[in-house]
């Protein structure tokens, strides 16, 4: 099903056809250095099937594939806040190397946070970025997230402190532009 879509980028649901893309490209250290641990790395074909299983069973779903020209490219998700935080969500993505600097990320951002805008009772859209990951900050920034903090040395990769970049945008200001 599809979610979204920008001429040559579609945000749909992850399908069994993706598995193999998917071990491929998060198989990758390019990837994996600029997400959290709980992803594996490596990346297998069996850690590809146990995540589709677990994204088929969300409900509401928020995580979907990016497909790139028909071609699967990559993942971005909405993590719903709960508790006092449940105005917010949490967006999360990753493009494979082969469509890295195409402008897809940018692409899929925009689309995700209009649809999570429009879907959901949330005011505010976030993420944390590592302090390396300069073209994320730059995706950010182009979709109109601004720099809210930095969180001095709270992140530890790899055996190393860094500090975590937090970015944001509200409701408010999307609607706005």
């Amino acid at each position: 099903m599809i979610i979204a879509t920008d001429n040559d980028v579609v945000l749909r649901e992850l399908t069994e056809a993706d598995i193999p893309k998917l071990a491929e490209y998060a198989n990758n250290e390019k990837v994996s250095i600029n997400l959290r641990d709980a992803f594996p790395s490596p990346y297998t074909i069996d850690d590809a099937k146990r995540f589709i299983e677990m994204v088929d069973k969300q409900d509401p779903k928020t995580l979907f594939a990016i497909e790139y020209k028909g071609n699967y490219a990559g993942n971005i998700s909405l993590s719903l806040g709960s508790d006092v935080y449940r105005k917010s969500a949490e967006i999360g993505y990753f493009i494979g190397e082969p469509f890295w600097n195409k402008g897809i990320a940018s692409k899929a951002v925009r689309l995700l946070t209009e649809y999570g805008f429009e879907k959901f009772d949330i005011v505010r859209i976030y993420t944390g970025i590592f302090e390396y990951n300069k073209a994320s900050q730059r995706v950010l920034e182009k979709c109109g997230f601004v720099k809210e903090a930095v969180f001095k040395k709270s992140i530890f990769k790899k055996g190393e402190l860094y500090d975590e970049i937090r970015f944001a945008l509200l409701k408010n200001d999307y609607s706005e532009k």
